[in-house]
């Protein structure tokens, strides 16, 4: 337990080092925590597809990936909220369980809206940059949703004694939008879905789990890093880089996986079946 409490401490500290930072020092700060740590649970996506199945899937991974940063060149407007309302409706979906549903609405929100409860402003700057025509507008009614959302989280997080969920929160709430978001993705989203997928592969450990995906993650970060280049210049401050490489490979991982997963689920239940009808006849 002495690594993960030294990890989080780490993190926080430096959190809030570069909450007093600059734009470039929270970009920085973004970049590493959503596109270096937070993607290491997106990594083992071909690892979890059948092997028959996964050449398909790489072309419809990239297809998908392709066309998002094509949106993101062409009209970033629309591209922009078409991404966060598909991530909160991936993060409800995931981190909350099922006989939760308000607690899944929440968070959903939550993770996406919450920072603009306490810097709509700054927020609204990075909306701006990002491509949004409406952003002043956009980042309120972020604020209020994220406000209603949080303060139920909280509550949630106090009956329940959720440390996790009661951290994540105040994260989003307190520090700047690029930050908090970082760090409250971090803690309610990506780093619970590294865990889940490190025991779906059998991996005793993290460091087991990042050597089997190493590939893969390396090719993602080389994408991200490609991607955020070209599209410098259109956004010399680096943020709309950010946000389209990060939905390049973010939006797929939404949209792609889970049909696959669902296909494999499927697959399964229908040999299932077969065999337990076999049985019968026999």
């Amino acid at each position: 337990m002495r690594a993960p409490a030294i990890g989080w401490g780490v993190l926080l500290a430096v959190a809030a080092a570069a909450a007093f930072g600059g734009l470039a020092v929270q970009l920085a700060f973004a970049v590493v925590a959503i596109g270096v740590v937070g993607m290491a649970h997106g990594a083992s996506d071909l690892a979890i597809v059948a092997p028959a199945r996964r050449a398909s899937f790489i072309a419809l991974y990239g297809l998908v990936g392709a066309t998002c940063l094509w949106w993101w060149v062409a009209d970033p407007a629309i591209a922009l909220p078409a991404f966060l309302i598909a991530s909160a409706v991936h993060f409800g979906l995931e981190d909350a369980p099922e006989d939760r549903p308000l607690e899944r609405v929440a968070r959903g929100i939550s993770l996406v809206a919450t920072p603009a409860t306490l810097h709509m402003e700054a927020l609204a700057d990075i909306l701006r940059l990002a491509g949004t025509t409406s952003a002043m507008a956009m980042a309120a009614a972020m604020a209020v949703a994220g406000g209603a959302a949080a303060t139920w989280l909280l509550v949630c997080g106090l009956r329940c004694r959720d440390t996790r969920l009661l951290a994540g929160t105040v994260a989003l709430i307190v520090l700047p939008p690029l930050v908090g978001f970082s760090v409250g993705f971090l803690i309610l989203h990506a780093v619970p879905q590294t865990v889940e997928r490190r025991a779906r592969l059998g991996c005793a450990t993290t460091a087991a789990y990042l050597r089997a995906t190493a590939p893969v993650l390396v090719a993602a970060l080389f994408l991200v890093v490609l991607a955020g280049g070209l599209l410098l210049r259109w956004d010399p401050s680096g943020v709309r880089p950010l946000f389209a490489g990060i939905a390049a490979l973010a939006v797929p991982h939404l949209l792609v996986t889970p049909w696959f997963e669902q296909a494999a689920v499927s697959l399964s239940l229908s040999d299932a079946r077969t065999a337990t009808s076999f049985r019968a006849s026999v």
